[in-house]
């Protein structure tokens, strides 16, 4: 059993609560820095010279002297401006430095020059300067400012319009990956307070399951996406860490009103020159902003409200008839199939299956955010901010989980088979900046964040119904099983404390943050029983449910539902870190960053607990209980092994004991960063860096350990599980040109460190060789390679990396041009890409070959070989500046998302029917497999002949098969292919000269390509899930050789997909600035 290093422990625990209590900790990145050197006109330094900085409409006026060495630096400064910075120094002329802009996390310096002639008064405009020429800068990153945020082309305005912007960007799977790693490992921040959904479920930002945007563009100021910060106060992530800030009121009362509209009249419904019926689609957003001042120069105010409704058409896709067969959105199941199935249930049960087409689904959501800041004197300010979601959405049944359930061509389902689900947030932020002289400054935050989630089920109680015709799904009727009683509740509690020391030539850093996460989850996917997983035919289901067969099921969910006693499990975790660090500036244009963080994982066992209710035979409560804490102890008598083969014990006290939490081993992140202006005027730069990034992960991973603790679906977390970890190593050049553009170039390599995989302890090694009739003889298991039932662990590996290298080129025009040109080619390796909540459907979609437990270095499901870039902006004003015309645009080619090809079937028996990765034969090879007969789709018998010669012309047809005869495929080796977006926006400004007010007029056009031919801009897929299965594994005949059946339908790899992503599409917008 693991012993933690009791002395190693004790001392960093000590220096936790050190910091926390006297210390400085920055979480994230909320603020920007101002300094600079005072020097006389021969260059040499002034100290004790007098520096004022001021921000005027913003009421900040802080006073300052020089060091020893002529230099100043202001920490914790609001972003934006305009500053000014007033320098004076006896025998000296004062000198002004005005129209100073500050960006997000970054250090604007200035060199300031005084004369000697005391009495004069000199002024310094400063330009636009570059947000890449900075000494905070390390590592790959991008700074998006307010105009381009509002700016640049967005329809669902959204973040992720502007994340795009990073060349290394994906949005592949789980959200946007970044550097190829999950987007679940990503770090989002608000206003400095962790914006992430904690557990995890479905999408890695609040609001994701209702597809809402957590917080309106218009409250937004500034974004920053941080790829490899070597400062060590920067956390949570080992993909990217992204840092909003939230707009602030000012001395100037502003407004703006706004709203957008869209329609299915105004999107395309041609694709590849088929003509398409396009479902229904109706989209408004609006709302608006005010900030202004409660008391000039003390009191500041700023509120955002924003609304969005929607409402889509289920699917383009109908059911077929007479009247429709062989067009491209019709189904191939009969609307007599459908109706018959709906009428029997409701004759038999007066249950309402609800419409299967041509009905529509709502979204609906609102938004807030609500900000005070207090100047209390030159030296504190205190921010509170308050935002909220109420977001709500129609869903169909998920269109893969257990099986395939449409609605696509294959498969159609009713309306009530869906749901509602229902996203809450609430959070509450508290900051508090000090800059208490010229040394000493300091930053307090507590921010607490309540978010609650729930599914509607459109469906009265009944069973979950997955009808098939020719062994394939068909019709999905009854209940949706993930929506039984399905509800999470979450809480967020961060408090961080920082505080800098600035001395000549050093900027001291220590600090410390405490973080916690409170869950409580009710799921109850077999609360109506395990029919869930039970597929039946459609004539069998005709004529049982018409005999009463479901009779006794369907009076067991009436009664489980009016009992209304459900299944929870409750969990919290935490996390307690602190860190040292030094900026050291041995010379004014090279700063060397080194530090070292402390990770502390938090479990609290006592905290933790399981509850499930004893239910009667007839669905009724039994009036007890299941309880368990941490959870229920397993003590069965498993026969279990560990991810080498070797046999380990089940129970407490043993190997494997689901009561023993992770022991929460510290974590230790060294970094060391450098930036040098070699020239020192800002032409060259040459940065970079290397160091460990621990981060967070979709806590559900640990959750299910607690709510899945009986033999059958057994779930446990290592008791050495660790969080993520990468090292990290960057080296990144920029270089200006005489012309002003800015070239970018970063090289990236991260090696995983912590890496997560799921591994069933049931299997041991397989030691069985497949008997295939081909060279397929890879190792499969024997009944005597098993344990009794599968026990999905969560465990680690160091197997990963990433190589990364991005270029780029921009640059800022005068008169409002700026355009922008990217390039990023990846390579990124894992053992297992976990894109799963639930660990078993984490261990079932890693695919492999052979023994399933070994952590294998291969491609990961994430990121994008190559991704290029291209975005800009022009501004055009006329009409004596009445007038004025916007015109942006974003375009990116982006090589395809991977995925797998895996057989249909559990080929190598470890209990997965989807991991098991293809064997391409040969044409000799086809020859000689066993095809069993196949009744198709259409219900047409496909014999031996037939889909052997299907499969060969289906091979090759796809480039990749074809170059793999006679080898296994590789693992997330499949590629889609190319694709492109051209976004883009026109804004329209009549400005009022009599009030300043200006009335705007927007139209987006996302997809440009597609508008002008319906061959641009396609999204073409052969499975939206990582995992695409064209060959079957249907067993073995009585002599043990493989039996397999492919589908003579399957013509080609790759379908172009109907969906709005292929299509173009308009908005409209109206806006009113005041």
């Amino acid at each position: 059993m693991y012993q933690p290093n009791l002395n190693l422990n004790k001392i960093v625990l000590c220096f936790l609560v050190y910091c926390f209590l006297f210390a400085k900790t920055q979480a994230q990145v909320t603020t920007a820095t101002l300094s600079g050197i005072v020097k006389n006109e021969a260059g040499q330094a002034l100290p004790g010279a007098t520096v004022r900085v001021a921000f005027n409409d913003a009421g900040i006026n802080k006073g300052l002297v020089t060091k020893s060495d002529g230099s100043f630096l202001v920490p914790n400064l609001r972003v934006g401006g305009p500053y000014t910075v007033t320098v004076s120094f006896t025998g000296f002329a004062t000198l002004t430095a005005s129209n100073i802009y500050l960006n997000l996390g970054q250090n604007t310096a200035l060199d300031l020059r005084l004369n000697e002639a005391a009495g004069k008064l000199n002024e310094v405009v400063i330009s636009g300067r570059s947000t890449i020429f900075n000494d905070q800068r390390t590592g790959a990153s991008t700074n998006i400012s307010a105009t381009q945020i509002r700016q640049l082309p967005t329809i669902s305005r959204s973040a992720d319009d502007y994340l795009r912007l990073t060349p290394s960007a994906s949005p592949t799977y789980n959200g946007i990956s970044f550097a190829g790693r999950n987007g679940q490992y990503n770090n989002f921040s608000l206003d400095g307070a962790v914006f992430n959904n904690p557990f995890g479920l479905d999408a890695p930002t609040p609001g994701g399951q209702t597809n809402a945007q957590p917080i309106s563009l218009d409250a937004i100021d500034q974004i920053q996406i941080n790829i490899a910060p070597y400062d060590v106060t920067q956390s949570g992530f080992t993909g990217a860490g992204i840092n909003t800030v939230t707009k602030s009121g000012s001395n100037k009362f502003a407004g703006t009103v706004y709203a957008f509209y869209r329609n299915d009249a105004i999107s395309g419904n041609k694709i590849d020159g088929q003509k398409l019926t396009v479902p229904t689609l109706d989209h408004f957003q609006g709302g608006f902003s005010l900030g202004g001042a409660i008391k000039k120069n003390k009191l500041f105010y700023f509120v955002n409200f924003e609304t969005e409704q929607r409402k889509d058409g289920a699917s383009a896709y109908v059911a077929r008839n007479n009247s429709n067969a062989g067009d491209v959105t019709t189904s191939r199941v009969l609307q007599s199939d459908l109706d018959a199935v709906s009428k029997l249930l409701f004759d038999k049960y007066s249950y309402v299956t609800g419409p299967y087409q041509n009905y529509d689904l709502k979204r609906s959501n609102y938004k807030w955010l609500a900000k005070i800041d207090w100047i209390i004197s030159d030296k504190h300010t205190l921010s509170f901010t308050y935002n909220g979601l109420d977001a709500k959405q129609d869903k169909p049944a998920h269109p893969n989980a257990i099986n395939r359930r449409g609605p696509d061509a294959i498969t159609l389902q009713f309306k009530n088979s869906g749901y509602e689900m229902v996203n809450k947030l609430n959070s509450f932020g508290l900051e508090l900046k000090s800059n208490f002289n010229s040394t000493y400054s300091n930053k307090l935050r507590a921010v607490y964040t309540s978010f609650r989630d729930k599914r509607n089920p459109f469906s009265t109680p009944f069973p979950v119904l997955n009808i098939t015709k020719y062994n394939t799904p068909y019709i999905v009727a009854g209940y949706e099983p993930f929506s039984i009683n399905n509800v999470l509740n979450q809480d967020a509690l961060q408090l961080t404390d920082n505080f800098n020391i600035v001395l000549p030539k050093h900027t001291l850093t220590i600090g410390a943050s405490y973080e916690q996460f409170k869950f409580g989850n009710s799921f109850n996917l077999t609360g109506f029983g395990f029919d869930v997983f039970t597929p039946v035919d459609i004539s069998t289901f005709l004529t049982n449910a018409a005999a009463g067969a479901y009779d006794a099921t369907v009076a067991y969910d009436k009664n489980r539902a009016a009992a209304d006693q459900w299944t929870w499990y409750y969990l919290t975790v935490g996390q307690a870190s602190a860190y040292a660090q030094d900026e050291w500036t041995p010379a004014s244009n090279f700063k060397l960053t080194y530090g070292v963080r402390f990770d502390k994982a938090l479990y609290y066992p006592g905290k933790a607990s399981y509850k499930s209710p004893n239910v009667n035979t007839d669905g009724t409560f039994a009036g007890t209980y299941v309880t368990g804490s941490p959870t229920v102890p397993n003590s069965d008598n498993l026969t279990l092994y560990d991810e080498n083969g070797n046999p380990v014990k089940n129970g407490p006290g043993q190997e494997i004991d689901n009561t023993r939490m992770p022991s929460g081993k510290i974590l230790v992140s060294p970094r060391l960063g450098f930036n040098w202006d070699i020239k020192g005027d800002k032409t060259v730069q040459l940065r970079g860096g290397t160091g460990l990034f621990t981060g967070r992960f979709p806590f559900v991973w640990v959750g299910n350990a607690i709510g899945n603790p009986f033999t059958g679906y057994y779930n446990v977390t290592a008791r050495n599980f660790k969080w993520p970890q990468i090292w990290r190593s960057n080296i990144g050049l920029d270089y200006k040109l005489p012309t002003g553009t800015i070239l970018t170039a970063d090289v990236a390599y991260s090696k995983d460190v912590n890496s997560m995989m799921v591994r069933d302890y049931g299997l041991g090694t397989p030691t069985g060789v497949l008997n295939s009739s081909t060279g397929d003889n890879r190792n499969v298991y024997l009944a005597s390679d098993k344990g009794n039932t599968s026990t999905y662990v969560f465990t680690n590996t160091k197997i990963g990396y990433s190589f990364n290298t991005s270029f780029q080129a921009q640059q800022t025009f005068r008169k409002g041009y700026f355009l922008m040109l990217g390039y990023n080619y990846l390579i990124a390796k894992d053992a297992s890409s976990i894109s799963a909540e639930i660990s078993g459907d984490a261990f079932d979609r890693n695919p492999v070959i052979g023994n399933a437990n070994k952590a294998v270095e291969s491609t990961s499901l994430y990121g994008n070989t190559h991704r290029i870039v291209l975005a800009g902006i022009r501004k055009f004003e006329y009409g004596s500046g009445k007038y004025a015309t916007i015109i942006s645009f974003f375009s990116n080619w982006t090589s395809g998302n991977r995925f797998s090809y895996v057989y249909g079937g559990d080929l190598n028996n470890d209990g997965s029917a989807a991991n098991d990765l293809m064997y391409v034969p040969t044409r000799a090879e086809i020859g000689q497999m066993n095809f069993a007969p196949l009744t198709d789709v259409e219900g047409n018998v496909q014999d031996a002949a037939a889909q052997g010669a299907a499969l060969e012309a289906f091979i090759g047809q796809d480039k990749y098969l074809s170059k793999h005869r006679g080898q296994y495929t590789g693992k997330y080796a499949g590629v889609t292919p190319w694709f492109s977006q051209l976004d883009l926006r026109i804004l329209q400004d009549f400005k009022f000269k009599s009030s300043g007010n200006t009335f705007q007029v927007s139209l987006d056009v996302v997809n440009l390509g597609n508008l002008i031919s319906s061959k641009w801009g396609l999204r073409k897929y052969a499975s939206t899930t990582g995992y695409y299965q064209p060959l079957t594994y249907a067993g073995k005949d009585t002599n043990g050789k493989t039996i397999y059946q492919f589908d003579p339908s399957q013509k080609n790899t790759f379908t172009t997909s109907p969906d709005l992503p292929s299509r173009w599409q308009l908005q409209l917008g109206l806006r009113y600035i005041f």
